[in-house]
């Protein structure tokens, strides 16, 4: 097996045939993964407060207990999807 360290050593595959067989026989280095791993920001969230009516927040808690989610999750992930509908229709 041998070992890439560094991106520029891993050619441009033709497909995925291709890419698969160059992998049978080549992994990256140690180093090369740690250095690839993301690691967050603290600027790459900020904290926000939002008042919601009691029962409003139980329904919610709720719907995402259902989903097996983090209720603060599927809000952000709601907004998100929210967000991208009103830029496509401002793009309209």
């Amino acid at each position: 097996m041998k070992s890439i360290p560094n991106w520029s050593e891993i050619p441009a595959f033709s497909g995925e045939a291709d890419e698969a067989k160059f992998w049978m026989s080549h992994e990256l280095t140690a180093s090369l993964m740690k250095a690839s791993e993301h690691v967050p920001d603290s600027r790459e969230s900020t904290t926000i407060t939002l008042r919601f009516d009691p029962r409003m927040l139980s329904r919610i808690k709720r719907i995402a207990r259902s989903r097996f989610l983090n209720y603060q999750s599927m809000m952000k992930q709601w907004l998100a999807e929210r967000l991208e509908d009103e830029l496509r229709r401002s793009d309209q």
